[in-house]
């Protein structure tokens, strides 16, 4: 008998082989069960609660992914593709990662019956190429001749990515107001922040609005503050990043005075170089000045006297999203202030929304902005909303630069599903028998928006067969009325953008799960492993 040499450290968890191929791909199924149900308009929504306590209630396949806490590996990559679908188009997370362990799902038969992972691959990529180039040609070039026409198709759009989502019953309110929230950002590059999101409890979420300029929440104010005009017409703004109140002496700082006198001198310095300040900004004619740093109650009072109104403490995003709408500059001095260094809006007002006040900035002419107030219930509530409105301002940002749209409800999927099963039948060899099995995968989305509607999935994906097998196209899943119809005539359309990359995502996830036969697992060494050298008392452990 040999010695055995051992390479790795003692304590390395080393799996490897087929066992560890299926066990990946079971780790990955359990993912995809967690966010199964939350697919489509009868989409159920998931309760997270993290380590601190904080309830999450989200429909939204991403951030149920990021805020579940995936140890496992190979299931992390399920984790990225649904964050990598949602940086790149927004919406269609949870198709991606249902996609992926569908396809997990019915190659593993073969997996287990020892057909090479390498051949597996090689069938996923062929399929993967032929079901992008597949939704390419079928894909609708919406040739929008006017405003109104890309108006409505931009609403089409956004209301189909509203309608899984927790806000679908006010998704007409809200595709208007998305719609013209983007159709308002500088083309071509659709700045998405210079979107502001502000949610403020209480009120019904129709109370929701666009504000087509800057709005943030009044900020932390003194005594003087009443009395400061709170609207101007073709206002100057002054953006500011100094502290207007008279600043405390640094810790341990000493100033030798002899006599009252020198005192004196001392404290009216300090007066004189905030009174300086002060005049500086009235004598530029600023009507409005905002600040990141506090403004005290001596500025306010100021400011006020000489028709002023003036904002401390202001968040940092709303001094840039302000400084980028209206212009100017973010001064850390008042000293040579000159005209070109304020901003300009057409209108500024402060007003009350619910229990806040709010700063509104409208007419901003350097560069085009808006901000959403969202209104409704619970903090919970509101957050899922903002979620929804994010996906839906996404897609369409990406509708607009894509123009081209497919059906959704699960017709692009049948249709895909029809196209690979052809294909199949046409080769020879073990690749047919996988293409075959990756066709059915396809077929996984229609099926779960049956399921998770309560209609029955066989019956429907029966029907839904014929259709497609008799050319037409873009039959899926009607949900209202538990029925098939043609999903592009019920304007049920996403951009072909999403599809493409749900397909890519999903199956580059699938092909390097499969291709992963060894995982060692390096384990920190516990206290009662033997270290290296012995250890003195009280001396650290090293390592």
């Amino acid at each position: 008998m040999q010695p055995q040499i051992l390479v790795l450290k003692e304590g390395t968890d080393q799996s490897q082989g087929k066992p560890q191929l299926v066990s990946n791909i079971n780790a990955c199924q359990l993912v995809v069960d967690a966010v199964r149900t939350t697919l489509g308009p009868r989409g159920m929504d998931k309760l997270i609660v993290d380590h601190g306590g904080k309830a999450v209630i989200s429909n939204d396949g991403a951030t149920i992914m990021k805020l579940l806490d995936i140890i496992h590996p190979a299931a992390k990559t399920l984790v990225d593709i649904a964050k990598s679908q949602d940086a790149e188009v927004g919406d269609g997370t949870t198709s991606v990662v249902i996609l992926a362990g569908e396809l997990l799902k019915r190659l593993k038969p073969f997996v287990e019956e020892g057909v090479h992972p390498r051949i597996i691959v090689r069938a996923v990529r062929t399929a993967s190429k032929l079901a992008v180039d597949k939704v390419k040609e079928l894909a609708v070039r919406v040739e929008s001749k006017s405003a109104e026409e890309q108006r409505d198709l931009l609403q089409k759009c956004a209301v189909t990515a509203m309608s899984s989502k927790l806000i679908n019953q006010q998704k007409d309110h809200f595709s208007k107001m998305v719609v013209d929230a983007v159709l308002s950002l500088d083309a071509p590059l659709l700045p998405l922040d210079m979107i502001g999101i502000k949610k403020i409890a209480g009120g019904a979420l129709e109370d929701s609005f666009l504000v087509a300029g800057v709005a943030f929440k009044k900020a932390f104010s003194y005594a003087g503050f009443e009395m400061q005009p709170k609207s101007y017409e073709s206002c100057k703004i002054a953006l500011l990043n100094i502290e207007l109140e008279l600043k405390a002496e640094r810790d341990n700082a000493e100033v030798r005075v002899n006599n009252v006198k020198e005192y004196q001198k001392v404290v009216d310095a300090e007066w004189q170089i905030l009174y300086e300040k002060l005049a500086a900004l009235h004598a530029s004619g600023a009507n409005v000045v905002l600040s990141k740093l506090p403004i005290g109650d001596v500025a306010t009072q100021y400011f006020a006297d000489r028709d002023m109104f003036c904002a401390g403490r202001v968040p940092d995003e709303d001094i840039k999203r302000t400084q980028r709408a209206c212009g100017g500059a973010v001064l850390s001095s008042t000293r040579d202030l000159k005209p070109d260094a304020l901003g300009h809006c057409a209108h500024f007002t402060e007003k009350q929304i619910g229990g806040e006040r709010y700063n509104l900035f409208t007419g901003c002419p350097a560069a085009k902005t808006c901000t959403l107030i969202l209104r409704g219930g619970a903090e919970q509530f509101l957050e899922e909303t903002e979620r929804s409105l994010h996906d839906a301002i996404m897609i369409v940002r990406r509708t607009i630069k894509n123009d081209a749209v497919v059906a959704g409800g699960g017709a692009i999927d049948m249709e895909l599903s029809k196209h690979l099963r052809d294909y199949s039948k046409n080769i020879a060899g073990k690749e047919q028998l996988l293409i075959g099995a990756i066709a059915r995968a396809f077929e996984a989305i229609p099926r779960q928006l049956c399921d998770n509607a309560g209609f029955d999935a066989t019956n429907l994906l029966n029907k839904l067969r014929q259709k497609h097998h008799q050319g037409e196209v873009w039959y899926g899943v009607d949900i209202q009325k538990e029925d098939i119809a043609d999903n592009f005539l019920s304007c049920v359309w996403e951009p072909a953008i999403i599809k493409i990359n749900a397909i890519t995502a999903a199956f580059e996830a699938a092909a390097q799960i499969l291709s992963i036969d060894e995982t060692i697992k390096n384990v920190k060494s516990s206290g009662d492993m033997p270290t290296a050298g012995a250890r003195g008392m009280g001396r650290p452990r090293m390592g």
